[in-house]
């Protein structure tokens, strides 16, 4: 009894000794001459972090959100009057917007459903022990590290119906897609699939690079066929990251703008980005337009919530 008093006593001590250690500084360091305390450096660290978030973050939304109460408009010098929930009430009851949000919706699902078919198809086929593996993969980067605006200027040029060279490939003749009502929109996702499916990838081959090789191992020898190891192994493991690029993707899409506004004009193609706009910058609806902003990143939020959710279920499994 008395040696397992001894034994406690001992590595209470012992645990004091680390905490006093891990609490105070070297007294040979820098900062210990110059008389600064750990919690003075955290501090040194922390409060600038804070106070950036609150001055460029925090603020900013606050601001907006006594602004989308309000019928301010940024044109012009009249106070702004308090209004309530009409800016919400006019935009909720507006078809037009109900029609914004049926827009954006279609492309979100067509463009996000085509960066995860391509992207994780593409890395399934990199999974592999292929020359110059390391070279193709960086090239099938670049599109990612290109600005929007290019981007969507060098796919003009390519939908473009007279030297462009998508229709002179698929022997359409003039076809416009740009033009044309029912295909611009798809042009569009289009172009956003092929600028960001090297991030699905990116993510999916980190992903499948974590797969246990034994498991393929044990599969072969069990005879399981390609379809059983794929719906078996590699998607149930490589499902919490996938879900994740779906998540940055969603809410990338949402706030689509510059390649829709660069690259055609079409009323099919006025995602609620653009909307949110034409209403801030063009018809001086700020405080609206405020409003609409809020709208629209509740509805992101609550997407977003529900993708966290799932993805924590499939983590669980």
């Amino acid at each position: 009894m008395a040696a397992h008093r001894r034994g406690m006593w001992w590595l209470w001590e012992e645990r004091s000794l680390t905490t006093l250690t891990m609490t105070q500084l070297d007294p040979q360091s820098r900062a210990a001459r110059r008389g600064m305390s750990d919690i003075s450096i955290r501090n040194l660290f922390i409060i600038p972090t804070i106070l950036f978030l609150i001055i460029f973050n925090i603020f900013p939304l606050l601001y907006s959100l006594y602004y989308s109460f309000t019928d301010f408009r940024a044109s012009t010098n009249a106070p702004a009057n308090w209004v309530g929930l009409a800016n919400y009430r006019e935009l909720l009851n507006d078809p037009f917007i109900w029609t914004n949000f049926a827009i954006t919706a279609k492309y979100v699902i067509v463009s996000v459903t085509g960066q995860v078919v391509v992207g994780f198809g593409v890395a399934m086929l990199l999974n592999r022990d292929i020359p110059f593996k390391g070279l193709i993969t960086t090239l099938l980067l670049l599109p990612m590290m290109l600005s929007m605006a290019v981007v969507g200027l060098f796919w003009k040029l390519l939908y473009d119906p007279s030297f462009g060279i998508i229709n002179y490939a698929l022997g359409l003749g003039r076809f416009e897609w740009l033009s044309d009502p029912d295909m611009a929109l798809y042009a569009v996702a289009i172009t956003d699939i092929w600028m960001w499916s090297p991030f699905v990838m990116l993510l999916s081959l980190a992903g499948l690079s974590a797969v246990p090789k034994h498991l393929y191992e044990a599969a072969a020898i069990d005879r399981a066929g390609p379809f059983y190891t794929f719906f078996r192994i590699t998607l149930p493991l490589v499902a919490p990251i996938l879900m994740i690029a779906i998540i940055f993707r969603t809410m990338e899409a949402f706030k689509t703008f510059d390649i829709a506004y660069i690259m055609t004009s079409q009323p099919t193609t006025e995602m609620i980005a653009i909307r949110l706009y034409k209403m801030a910058f063009q018809e001086w609806q700020t405080g609206m337009s405020c409003a609409f902003a809020y709208i629209v990143l509740i509805m992101v939020v609550a997407i977003t919530n529900i993708y966290v959710k799932y993805l924590n279920k499939v983590k669980e499994r």
